[in-house]
């Protein structure tokens, strides 16, 4: 597996580089959409290429999936449940104005939670309560679902649209759907501060690794 996330993460040096040139929009393309298949599980994206998501659920139990860790406080099923929302909220109501893929599908009720926002700033008793409650099986059934509309939103932008900012309209509207709670507002002003490409590189592809990541640390 170390060899995978050192490609990886050669393969993100590059697609920073590509998506800096309006002329190498398609490779720009194709590399996010590698970058992106394999931070899902294979039957996302049906790329048949090596899943990072695959490698950490990989024979886990649910108590182990569950389980809280120290010093951070986090499960596995957390930090799954944290990326998916991160990305549906910052692809879906920033990158394409549109509607997240939670409250279209009412996910929340298939993983039995009552969380609409991303996580930032959770309490550790929520974190707890959300860890042990979560349907397993309904939260990767909601990534899958995720990461393909992540696809498909990706697939419509173009060049021009690379090194435009997110409307402030498109800001609000995460905060009056709940998707961010007001003690976490620096990730709105973060997320502000950067172009759709910015975006791109981090929420469904940089964050998402670095959770899986600490995902993998937990499950050694």
């Amino acid at each position: 597996m170390q060899a995978e996330k050192e490609t990886w993460n050669e393969q993100q040096k590059l697609l920073r580089r590509a998506l800096r040139d309006p002329q190498a929009f398609p490779a720009a393309l194709q590399l996010f959409l590698q970058q992106h298949a394999m931070l899902h599980s294979a039957k996302m994206s049906g790329a048949g290429l090596w899943s990072f998501e695959d490698e950490v659920w990989q024979d886990l139990s649910e108590a182990q999936a569950r389980r809280i860790f120290p010093p951070d406080g986090h499960s596995m099923a957390w930090n799954l449940w944290h990326i998916t929302r991160i990305e549906d909220v910052s692809m879906n109501l920033l990158v394409a104005g549109g509607a997240q893929v939670m409250l279209g599908g009412r996910w929340h009720e298939q993983m039995k939670v009552s969380a609409r926002d991303t996580g930032n700033a959770m309490p550790a008793a929520e974190i707890a309560e959300l860890s042990a409650s979560i349907d397993l099986e309904a939260l990767r059934a909601y990534r899958v679902q995720v990461g393909q509309q992540t696809r498909a939103v990706v697939q419509r932008l173009c060049a021009t649209e690379l090194h435009q900012k997110v409307t402030l309209v498109r800001l609000q509207q995460v905060l009056s759907e709940g998707a961010v709670r007001p003690a976490a507002e620096d990730v709105l002003a973060y997320w502000g501060g950067l172009t759709i490409a910015g975006l791109l590189l981090m929420p469904p592809t940089r964050h998402s690794f670095l959770h899986l990541n600490e995902a993998m640390r937990l499950r050694k």
